[in-house]
């Protein structure tokens, strides 16, 4: 007999990943998708200097930002043709706001076109 099968508490664990599984299994693509691309946006919105309270200051990191939206753009270009420009649309602009935002965060402005995701989604004015 092994450990595992001695152990009571780790009895119920090999039908907790089954059922993770079947629980995913069971969310449409375009939703898991699209709660990706939300949580891309609310943490470049962060880093950005977009939240809210006292601390906002304290957790802009445009070198954060940069990443995240361009990792965004990257996303939301890909899974555009995949989940239809009824769920694409909002995504984009969001992301056009992120990278307005950024544009008007930067001390030191980007070049047409080479500012965060503008690879992928070309230059934002």
């Amino acid at each position: 007999m092994s450990s595992f099968d001695r152990n009571p508490e780790s009895a119920s664990a090999p039908t907790e990943p089954a059922s993770a599984i079947r629980d995913i299994a069971e969310v449409p693509a375009v939703e898991v998708i699209t709660t990706a691309a939300v949580h891309l946006m609310s943490a470049a919105a962060v880093k950005v200097g977009l939240a809210e309270g006292p601390d906002a200051e304290s957790l802009k990191d445009l070198d954060e930002a940069r990443k995240l939206i361009t990792a965004l753009a990257g996303f939301v270009t890909a899974a555009a043709p995949e989940i239809g420009s009824q769920h694409a649309g909002p995504l984009r602009d969001g992301l056009r706001s992120l990278q307005l935002a950024f544009r008007e965060a930067s001390i030191i402005p980007d070049a047409p076109g080479q500012g965060p995701g503008e690879k992928f989604t070309g230059a934002v004015n």
